[in-house]
This record gives C-alpha cells, structure tokens and sequence, in this order.
C-alpha cells in the first residue's frame, strides 16, 4: 500500500470543503477576484493558471487564513485574534473575521459597558473586550521569543555533545543514511511506503514575525533515515531557508491538514511579495504533487507501540557467565529497547539493555524446556506486581529438522566472537540443545569450565561454514596461541582429528536488505549496550554487515546481521528520546586509543569488551573488572531471500 497521497484525487462533494482546502480561504465568494496573479519580482513574472473548474473552492470553517497581498493588506480579529486578508473579513469596518466573532465581541462589549458603570466608570463610545491583547504587543512578544529561542540556540552550539546535529553532519560532508525500510523493527519500518523526495508537507512557518503559530507547504529535498531537508514552497532552487526536520514529528502534517484543522497557513516573509495570488500558486504546484497518507500520524503513533512493559519477568543472558542464563525484570522501555534489571540486584544497579527482538532474551522456562543453564535466583517468590512475559512476544525463530544430519559436539565452524565482536574465529559446537540451539566455545580461549560457552540457533547469521572468512576476504582469528601461521583450516582438522559441520545445515539466506556501504545509521555499541551511536556500514558480506562507529578507530568496528534489531534509521534517538552518542572527538580517541590496545581476553579477569567512552565520560575510568557488558549482533528473524554463502564478493 502506497503511504503517500496524490494530491489531484478528487473527493466527493461532501469531502470537497473538508479536504481540498490549503487551509488559506473561507468564504472566498466574497473575497476579491480580481486579484491580479503577476509578481513583484523577476523571477515569479510567470503566468499562474487559472483555478480548474473541476476544482472545489477553497474553504475552511468560516475563518480566513493567508498572508495578505498587496492590495487588500491585513487585518486581525478583534475578537479571536486570527489574521487574514482583510477584504474578506465580515462587515465594512473589516474588524472581525466572521459573524459570529462580530456578534460575540459585540456581546462582550455590552458586558464590559455595564461593568465599567457598576464600577462608576464613565463609558466609552467603545468598550474593548476584556484581556484582549493588541497586535502590536503580541508582535512585541513574540519578536521577544524569537529573540531568546536564537540566544538559546547559540548558547547550545558551544557544547559539543549537545551541538550535534544529523543534517549537519551529512549536509557538510554529503553522507547518504539507509533507507527507514531497512530495518523492520523500527517505528514505521514495515509502512514507510514510498514517502520519498518532492513529497509535500505542512510544517510551521518559522519565517514569520506573526505572533500565532502559522503554517506553510514544503517539499522533501532529500530524506535521511526519518530526517528530511525541507523547503518551503515558493523558494524555488534558493536553499538558503531549508531546514532539516523529523518526518514522523508532531508537527508534520499532510497537505490539507491546516484547512481540516482550522490552522493558518502563511507563506514565508523572505517571499511574501513574490507572489499575489498565493492560492493559485499552490493549486499549480500541489496538482499532481503528492503527501502523506491522512493517517501519518496514527501509524506512527502505533507503530511505537511497545507490547513489553515494567515489571514483566523475563530470562536473560548472564553477562558475567555467558553460558547461563538469569532471570531479569523489565525496568523500563525506550524505543522498543528493555533496561533490564537481574532480579536479585537490590539496588537496581546491576542491569543489562537489549531489544525487545533480541534473541538473548527469552520467556520464563525456556531454559529448562532446551537444556541450557540456568542460574537461580535466591528470591523464592515473586516479588509483588512482577509478572512472567507472555512467550508470544519474543522473537520466534526458525523450526529446525533435527532428526535426519545435524550438528554434533566436535564439530568446527567459524563465528563471531561476542566478547570481540569486530573478530570471527575458529570455533567449535560443545553442546547440541533441544529446538536447534548450540553451545559453541571459541578455541583457544575457552575456560575449563565452560563458563564462556555461548548459546548460538542453528539458524543464527552469526555462525558460518569453515571457509567463509577465505572465501569472502575477511580476516579469520586462529586460536589463541596457535603457532602454525598464516592458519589452513585442512592442517587444523587434521591436527586436532575434527571434522567441520556440514555447510548445508547454515542459514544462506540473504534478504534483500537495501543497505549499502557508506551509509549512514545509528547502531549500539554491542560491547556497551545502553549506548547508541552515529555509526557507518563499512563492509557488506551477504548479509552480514561492517559496522564502523564514526570517530573511532577500526578495532572498534562491529559484524553485525542485516536484520539485528541493534540497528536503527537516522533520527531514531531523536524520534524515541534516546541518547544517541556523536563521533568521538580528537582528544577521547587519542586517549583510548593506547590503553585499548592493552586489553586482552584473559582467564584471570573478566573481559569488558573495546570499551568507547561518551564525551561526558572522558574524566571517567573504563568500567571496574566485576563485570563485563555482552550483546551478540545478531537476529534470528526470517529472511525473506536466499544467495549462496560462496560467492565472492570485493571487499
């Protein structure tokens, strides 16, 4: 279904007053029609065609609203304070808007005369309404307001982590950002449609010295995830006042919303003059145009919808032992991403983030049910208002036959480590669970107890057959401590007397996922999960996508599948009120840059990941060595498509 509107629909008739309105006339047969359509500068001499006879008349709700033209100059109700073109306010003296603000002011007026006698006032000729402003003071006002909201800004752009702004960044340096279709799992990420450049919106005129909030059409110059660049209507190829907005903001509308909802709409100051007849203009342009579907607002509203909520019980990857899981408690959720609070922590503290599409959280009993290990809890019962999540509400996965050749323990692979998510490694299937789970240890860091075991579907795009890392010109990680070098996995099952599992039981479907290196996007640093970042995709392999977290070096980069629910659309931070994490600076880079390189996997300590550290984190130490934070880049969802793992594809 198309998500965009073609503005030449024509409607029925009882639609025509409600929705073919740009919101700029109401009771345009008393309006002048005289009107004439040539321009006061060079570049809008070009003839505006008349009004089609086909098209309704312009109205809307007995209010007039657009900026005046030069011959019938403006006017402002004395009652409501709305501002038109004063030929077609009601009565001689132009002073009221419509019969009914004349006959209410009138009542007022009669109010206020008797007032004024009671309280032994003499009364005037012309009683004024009571706590009514006049224009000059709400001009005043509202120059007052502009005048802060400027000083604001100025004082904002001096903090760096507050100055970041998304349409700076790729406006300055010409970036593309992925399409809001690439990823599903977010808001809008199923019914995006085909909004695209050119499609026109109502957003608020800022370019107005009007102290009411008005409106004006503008159209896409370009998008960027849920960002788009706009221009006002009637600018042309002058980019001077194009501005960068969230398309799924509360003040984007489709065209015709200011006329359905009685708002004003006004064109720019900068080009007030261009034009006289501003309605016929807008007709010409729209004609054929297209907008966002009526019901904009509503999808984008249920689409942030999220089923989990506070206090469901849920079980979750332990992170200071990767092979159990624990039970956690949803604190809170943000963007569809769940804080999680492990149960006995009693402070809160102690707490793990992750999507609510993650494939490390699972429903309670899940463990048990396949046989993987289970931590628990010292809480013998519920706490009170605590509650199991329904198990329709993870993300399912891909039943799998294990009944005919299937995994066995032994069995070499190669994946991706999670505790370094920037390497795939040598790898081996220690444990075969119920419902195609795997165990899986990375050689040569394994400890003896199998403590950092890792819990991996059959199905999952995070492990691959032996010989993918060769075949697609991605540097495999031998084990740690292997000397024969450069590593032959022929020498190394010899070696160790295995055999690699067998390549048609891995998932080879590649979804056509539309992303493509260089793009823009905002992901979560995996290795500190709470964060999320202005990030880059480097590297596209099939499915399995090159994450680069902008401003830091490639160690820091990330594997990460095409389908993670970690990976989000520009602007997503802004659109969920998510802290979004901007490009390192120079001096936090520098500064990491050498004690990172020190931190290696050990037995003895805790691993904690390449740790990134925020602009407001630069005076802090990396986290203390009680634990580390884990999240697998990886999504166990369905693909729609299908390529062969071995086809060589340039780096």
């Amino acid at each position: 279904m198309e998500n965009t509107k073609d503005l030449t629909e024509h409607p029925t008739h009882s639609e025509r007053k409600r929705r073919d309105s740009f919101g700029m006339f109401d009771g345009y047969d008393s309006c002048s029609e005289d009107t004439s359509s040539s321009s006061s500068s060079d570049e809008s001499e070009e003839e505006v065609a008349p009004l089609p006879s086909s098209l309704p008349i312009i109205k809307n709700n007995g209010q007039v609203y657009t900026y005046p033209d030069g011959k019938s100059g403006m006017a402002t109700c004395e009652m409501c304070g709305m501002v038109g073109v004063r030929d077609a306010f009601y009565s001689k003296t132009k002073r009221f808007c419509s019969v009914s603000c004349s006959r209410s002011y009138s009542s007022n007026s009669k109010k206020a005369s008797i007032l004024a006698r009671l309280q032994g006032k003499p009364p005037t000729k012309k009683a004024k309404v009571l706590q009514k402003q006049p224009l000059v003071a709400k001009l005043a006002a509202y120059a007052q307001y502009q005048a802060t909201l400027q000083s604001q800004a100025k004082t904002k752009s001096a903090v760096s982590l507050e100055g970041f702004s998304w349409g700076n960044y790729i406006n300055s340096n010409s970036f593309i950002a992925a399409p809001v279709t690439c990823f599903k799992h977010a808001p809008m990420g199923t019914c995006w449609g085909d909004i695209s450049e050119n499609v026109r919106v109502e957003v608020p005129n800022t370019d107005c010295s009007l102290p009411t909030k008005v409106f004006w059409i503008a159209g896409i110059v370009k998008l960027a995830g849920y960002n788009a660049l706009l221009r006002y209507e009637g600018f042309e190829s002058d980019s001077s006042l194009d501005f960068w907005c969230n398309i799924c903001g509360s003040d984007i509308h489709p065209v015709g919303w200011c006329a359905a909802s009685g708002k004003p709409l006004v064109p720019p100051r900068t080009i007030q003059h261009k034009y006289t007849n501003w309605k016929a203009f807008l007709v010409k342009r729209l004609t054929g145009a297209k907008t966002l579907p009526p019901d904009f607002s509503q999808k984008v509203s249920e689409s942030m919808q999220y089923p989990f909520k506070p206090s469901m019980r849920v079980e979750v990857v332990d992170k200071t032992h990767l092979c159990r899981t624990r039970v956690a408690i949803v604190e809170s959720v943000i963007g569809g991403r769940l804080r999680l609070v492990y149960e006995e922590s009693e402070d809160k503290t102690d707490d793990f983030w992750c999507h609510m599409y993650s494939p490390l959280i699972h429903h309670i009993g899940w463990s048990r049910s396949i046989g993987h290990r289970f931590k628990r809890s010292d809480i013998t019962k519920k706490q009170d208002g605590h509650f199991d999540t329904p198990p329709h509400l993870f993300a399912k996965v891909k039943e799998v036959d294990q009944s005919g050749e299937w995994y066995k323990e032994g069995m070499k692979l190669e994946a991706i480590d999670p505790l370094n998510l920037s390497a795939i490694c040598v790898a081996t299937i220690r444990k075969v669970l119920a419902d195609g789970f795997l165990m899986i240890g990375i050689d040569g860091s394994e400890a003896a107890d199998g403590s950092d075991w890792f819990c991996y579907h059959a199905t999952s795009p995070s492990i691959f057959p032996v010989g993918f890392c060769e075949i697609n010109m991605i540097e495999l990680t031998p084990p740690r401590g292997y000397t024969k070098l450069p590593f032959k996995w022929f020498d190394y099952l010899r070696e160790t007397g295995s055999i690699a599992a067998p390549v048609k039981l891995f998932n080879k479907d590649v979804p056509n996922h539309g992303f493509r290196v260089g793009m823009k996007l905002e992901a979560v640093d995996l290795m500190e999960p709470r964060l999320v970042c202005v990030a880059t995709v480097t590297r596209i392999i099939h499915r399995l996508l090159r994450i680069h977290f902008d401003g830091w070096e490639e160690e820091y980069d990330q594997w990460v599948d095409c389908e993670s629910p970690d990976l989000y659309p520009v602007g997503w931070c802004q659109l969920t009120g998510y802290q979004l994490q901007p490009p390192a600076p120079q001096t936090s880079r520098e500064s990491q840059s050498g004690s990172s390189k020190q931190k290696k996997k050990s037995k003895s300590q805790q691993y904690k990941g390449h740790k990134k550290m925020t602009p407001l984190q630069l005076k802090e130490e990396l986290l203390d060595g009680e634990e580390y934070s884990f999240l697998q880049g990886a999504s166990d969802q369905e693909s729609n498509g299908s390529a062969s793992y071995y086809i060589k594809q340039e780096p």
